[in-house]
């Protein structure tokens, strides 16, 4: 069996989460510890005890779900036997999730991985004031109908494909104005769509201060190669050169999340079963969507752990 762990984003966090695997595993534990220290607050109190509204917080849920999935993999390897290197064909991560996959397998230490995307979460948040970006889903579409429907529906604003899902599971991205044209559109080509209670448009042309904060903030920490390649949401191939790493996590808060083509080549080229490690079931869903013959686990609670620990 050949495996691949992917990282959950934003989206996937629950008032708490990660409690029951820090009160069964000093591991995992300790991850929450050093999330805390290296962000000099207790992240982890307004993760297992609220309230939602503080945890929603791009700036807090991104740290939060990057915390819960290393802690994840911290017990898999501690208490299964996990060994990265040994077991893993590729990582990859939905968004956020990417460096929660690079903080796995050990491109950023765990302490630079938690201020960065902290950063990145404040950085996106305050990229566009609230209320004039949007986010909407579009389900039943092609991948090159969408497209078109966010060209037609800019007008001059920007509109743009922020999200490649699933088969049929689109998120367009940009100016409200524009994306509700877009909806509109959509629903006239005969599609289900809809507005999107997200904070901020995320992944697209808007996000530009965000991505140069993050280029700013990437230049300042070490980046080790990754133990297994990992899988770049803008490019859908994999990386393991830190240059190139760094240069993709930047394209990243601009571009367009494959995690359609992404999860095709990981079971293209040689995975046989994708481990979900974090928070909620999110991308394991996706799977069955993307590749319906490859099984999707999710790792994300104590029990989870023992069951993986005997199938394994």
């Amino acid at each position: 069996m050949t495996f691949a762990f992917t990282f959950p984003g934003q989206g996937s966090q629950a008032v708490g989460m990660g409690k029951a695997l820090a009160d069964a595993f000093p591991v995992a534990r300790a991850v929450f510890d050093e999330v805390d220290d290296a962000l000099g607050e207790k992240l982890s109190r307004v993760m297992w005890e609220g309230p939602a509204e503080t945890l929603t917080l791009t700036e807090n849920t991104q740290p939060a779900l990057l915390a819960v999935s290393v802690a994840a993999m911290r017990a898999l390897e501690e208490e299964a036997g996990v060994d990265m290197e040994r077991d893993a064909k590729f990582v990859a991560g939905h968004s956020l999730g990417e460096y929660s996959a690079l903080a796995a397998t050990g491109s950023f230490a765990l302490a630079d991985a938690v201020r960065l995307v902290k950063i990145r979460g404040r950085a996106m948040q305050q990229a566009v004031p609230v209320g004039q970006g949007a986010m909407a889903a579009i389900l039943g579409l092609e991948p090159a109908d969408v497209k078109a429907i966010a060209a037609e529906a800019a007008q001059g604003q920007v509109c743009e494909a922020a999200n490649d899902n699933a088969p049929g599971q689109f998120v367009v991205s940009g100016a409200k104005a524009a994306v509700e044209r877009a909806v509109e559109i959509a629903k006239a080509k005969g599609a289900r769509a809809m507005i999107l209670p997200v904070s901020a448009p995320f992944h697209c042309a808007l996000m530009q201060p965000a991505a140069d904060a993050m280029r700013e903030a990437l230049a300042k920490v070490k980046v080790n190669a990754p133990k297994v390649p990992v899988v770049a949401n803008v490019t859908a191939s994999p990386s393991t050169e830190p240059t190139e790493i760094v240069q993709n996590l930047i394209a990243q808060v601009t571009g367009t999340v494959r995690w359609r083509e992404c999860v095709n080549y990981l079971t293209a080229n040689g995975v046989t079963r994708l481990v979900e490690v974090g928070s909620g079931k999110v991308l394991s869903g996706l799977a069955k969507r993307i590749s319906k013959e490859t099984p999707a686990i999710t790792v994300g609670t104590p029990d989870d752990v023992a069951a993986f620990k005997t199938a394994g």
